[in-house]
């Protein structure tokens, strides 16, 4: 019987690497091997330096330094907790894949840096990071699908998607049935297309299964900078005040405006932990013309520079 030479998988891992990614690209691959009748599939970890990285769920896996000439068919990057790890400045390592005729897979935090990187702005990542750098580097709308493809470089938003990524990359090495089972042993009834939108950064989302519910949070969600008047939202989705206000209260335990407040508190939230942009020009990037400091402290129970002092490990002033 002729045994094929195993398709080779080098995972680029960084201290705080997400573990979800991390689980899904080995997982699927595992579990492929597991429906053949020989191994398919081999992979290995990699870091700048070798030697065990860990990620904040407290995880550790053993690696290898990169090889000055891999020989890889695949290099993965998954995401980081840190969006701005120096780590994810990996470039030179990307190009040195490339110049191999490598496929490269980008996931989350490690597309958005080379998106920021090299100004590919019709690549994909979490809708998280494209919101950051819209703020930073003033990056267009783009796409919001799960993934993209341009080339040799896959780059995708990660998380749970890294699952659709990974059976998608099987599935161009083995026949579909071996994929089909492989999906249903991780109970992941259906298989995304690449180019699916991101349940929230796509604007296509299920949050309460209300219909008038669900397309009213979606305006909310597109309407972020610039929020609409309640008055508007009523008549976008075409019921009464008295309607909405019931279908909020019934859900969701708040009102309207309460919500849509809150969710861009949450997305100032973002911005601020996660950049290094002006809390004014957050607060205007999330439709705050006034009042933001007694809104976020409100919200989150610290001034907005205190709560960043406390994520980079400083000592919050005086609220």
């Amino acid at each position: 019987m002729h045994i094929r030479a195993p398709i080779r998988f080098d995972i680029w891992l960084t201290p705080g690497f997400v573990l979800t990614e991390y689980a899904a690209i080995t997982d699927v691959l595992r579990t492929t091997n597991r429906c053949l009748p020989e191994p398919l599939f081999a992979w290995r970890s990699l870091s700048v330096a070798g030697g065990p990285i860990q990620c904040l769920s407290d995880a550790w896996v053993e690696t290898l330094p990169p090889d000055p000439y891999p020989e890889a068919e695949y290099f993965i990057a998954p995401g980081n907790s840190d969006p701005t790890h120096p780590a994810l400045s990996i470039e030179r390592v990307i190009d040195t894949y490339l110049s191999r005729q490598s496929k490269v897979v980008l996931l989350a935090e490690a597309a958005a840096r080379h998106i920021q990187a090299r100004g590919h702005h019709e690549l994909a990542t979490h809708w998280e990071n494209r919101a950051i750098l819209q703020e930073e580097i003033g990056l267009d709308d783009g796409p919001h699908a799960l993934a993209t493809e341009v080339g040799q470089v896959i780059t995708s938003a990660g998380m749970g998607s890294t699952v659709d990524v990974m059976l998608t990359i099987v599935a161009r090495h083995v026949d579909p049935a071996a994929v089909t089972t492989v999906a249903d042993i991780l109970l992941h009834d259906v298989i995304r297309d690449l180019g699916t939108l991101q349940p929230y950064g796509g604007k296509r989302i299920a949050v309460t299964g209300d219909s008038v519910l669900d397309r009213c949070i979606e305006l909310m969600q597109a309407n972020v900078e610039e929020p609409l008047p309640i008055a508007d939202l009523v008549r976008l989705v075409n019921v009464s005040s008295r309607s909405l206000e019931r279908r909020f209260r019934d859900r969701l335990g708040t009102r309207p405006a309460q919500y849509y407040r809150a969710l861009r508190l949450h997305r100032a939230n973002n911005l601020l932990l996660n950049t290094s942009l002006p809390v004014n020009q957050i607060a205007l990037a999330c439709g705050f013309q006034s009042g933001f400091t007694s809104h976020y402290h409100a919200q989150f129970g610290l001034k907005p520079m205190d709560m960043r002092k406390r994520k980079r490990g400083g000592t919050p002033g005086a609220a």
